[in-house]
Formats: structure tokens, sequence, C-alpha cells
């Protein structure tokens, strides 16, 4: 594989580090990081490539605080400047390398394939009914931090061999644990963490029909047998290549019998569903809206429009039927 040289005078040019700023913001105006950088926005920027060019640069201190939905997670705040800004500036020369080497079946936090992306590629492999009988599901046992930083950073050097890059993300690396949920970067290296594994499974085990979204992933065989085998050498690989630990929930099992719950949808070969949580929260948001009176139309369809999203990909019309209101549904595009 070719190493990638020569990159961190890109990374720190002032046109980058302005076009990071551009991108870090975006859907942020209002947030107090970006208020108060705006008030120095070009001397900031200024100030930021000398701290890069003279290698003065060191990650801020984390504000961590925890989340509790979908599940309990603590989650790693950097400031906006100047480290978001550093990250983006990153991403803005290493992105293409980076997603070069990921295999077409991984999803998180890729441009152009996503939940999308996943839910059109599983569909697509549940036409070939045969070969799709059994799945393997699995995930990894806390992930995030349990990502190795030893292996992360040589994984990086298979592709980077830029001396002043590597001691940036090495740097980055290592001001948390693991690796911080929270990190705009923290996606790619995760996805960077996994994708020799990707690889190993697309390869040389040789598995047409394998789907992963973060640590999340999809094995789809026509013999339940084989899928037993797969996991022993799957999680051989896990501990002994990346020091990870396969959660005990894993699961092999007939499609037929209870579908395959992956990236918000339940697939099965005659038709798809939303997960169970999902509609569980879409039929209590619209109850509380029936109940509202003189709810504008508009007003209706906008508070639950991200509901709507999970609908039109999913046989979901009867669903819709039953919980919108009657006067609305009629005017529904899905």
């Amino acid at each position: 594989m070719k190493r990638i040289g020569n990159i961190y005078e890109k990374i720190i040019d002032i046109d980058n580090l302005r076009l990071a700023d551009e991108k870090a913001r975006r859907g942020k105006l209002k947030s107090y990081g970006v208020k108060v950088h705006d008030k120095n926005r070009e001397e900031n920027i200024l100030k930021l490539h000398e701290m890069l060019k003279n290698k003065t640069f060191r990650t801020s201190e984390y504000d961590i605080f925890k989340i509790y939905e979908p599940k309990e997670r603590e989650i790693y705040r950097l400031p906006y400047f100047p480290d978001r800004i550093v990250h983006h500036a990153i991403m803005n020369i290493l992105e293409h390398i980076w997603v070069s080497v990921f295999t077409a079946d991984s999803f998180s936090c890729i441009k152009n394939r996503g939940i999308h992306g996943a839910m059109q590629k599983v569909k697509t492999a549940m036409m070939d009914i045969e070969n799709t009988q059994y799945c393997l599901k699995i995930d990894v046992k806390k992930f995030y931090p349990n990502i190795d930083h030893d292996i992360l950073k040589e994984i990086i050097r298979r592709k980077i061999k830029c001396k002043d890059t590597l001691e940036l993300l090495d740097q980055v690396i290592d001001s948390a644990q693991g690796i911080p949920i929270g990190n705009y970067l923290s996606q790619y290296f995760a996805n960077l963490y996994l994708t020799y594994f990707d690889h190993w499974i697309k390869e040389e085990m040789g598995i047409k029909y394998y789907f992963r979204y973060a640590d999340d992933m999809v094995f789809l065989y026509a013999d339940k047998a084989f899928l037993h085998g797969l996991l022993v050498c799957v999680n051989n690989y896990l501990h002994t290549e990346l020091k990870l630990t396969l959660k005990g929930n894993y699961q092999v099992f007939p499609v037929s019998a209870r579908g395959i719950d992956f990236v918000g949808f339940v697939f099965y070969h005659t038709h798809t569903k939303m997960r169970k949580g999902i509609k569980k929260n879409f039929c209590r948001a619209a109850a509380k809206l029936n109940k509202r009176k003189n709810i504008s139309e508009k007003d209706y369809k906008r508070r639950i429009s991200s509901w709507l999203g999970w609908a039109k990909y999913s046989n979901s019309r009867h669903l819709l039927k039953t919980i919108i209101k009657n006067e609305y549904y009629g005017n529904l595009r899905f």
C-alpha cells in the first residue's frame, strides 16, 4: 500500500484553516464558542496557524458529561477554538485518503453512506433469499473506550508517513483514554480501527454479505453452522489483533423468524419495519400532537418529520394511517 507524505503544510495552510472554520461552525452559529471566536476571528486563525507551524498546539481540556438516550454514554466536548477547527482542518486533507481505505460495506459517519446507505445495501442483499437465510449479529464491548492507542497509531501509519502530521494525530489520540465520543476525529479513528478487519472479512474470509455501522456488525449466510464457526474466528481476530472483546449478546438466528435489527430498521426478506423503540417514540409524539387543538398542518408535519423519514424507507403505511390525524394523512408523501 502506498504511504502518503507531505501533508502537514496543507493542513496548517491558512486557507485550509479558514475552510475548517466554515465547516466547523455549520449549525452552531448561536453557540457560545463560535460567538467568542468571532470576536477575533481572523486574528484567531492566524494565531492557530502559528501554533501549528511552531508545534505548540495542544489539545484543550475536555468538558465531560453524560447522555442517557439512546443509552448512557460519556461525551467529551472540546472548545470550538482551537480544537474543533484543527480537527476539521485535519479531515479536510485526510478524509479522502482514509475513505479510500474503507470497504464499501462500512457506513458510520461516511459521506454519501450513513444509515440510508446501510439500509439500501441490506435491502439489496435480502433479495438473495437463498444466501441470506441466517444472520450473525455482533457488537463490541465498550468499543470507543477500549480502542488501543498503539494499535490505532500503527494502523494510521499504514497509509500516512508525514512525520509532522503523525505527531499531531498522536497528540490528539493521546489526549484521552480510548477514543472520546464527541470528537469530530473520533468517528474516523473508529472506522480506521476496524477497516482492516473489514478487509479480512471480505477478502480472506470471503463473506459477501457483511455490513458494519460503527461497531454494530451483521453477517448473512446460507448456513447456520458456518456462522457459528465464523463467530469463533471473528472473536479471535478482534481479541488478538485489536484487543477488543465482543459483547455477550451475539446472536445467530434464522432471518425468517425474527428479522435483522440494524441501523434503526428490522429487515425481513419480504418487508422492512421500523425498530420497535423508534416506532414507540413516533406513536407517543403523534398521540401528543393529536390532542393539541388548533395546530397547523405545517407545524404538525414539522414535529413528526424525523419519524416520517424512517417511515418513508420502511413498510409503515398502515402504521401512519393508524396514528396520523385523518385530515393530515392524505397529504403525506412517503
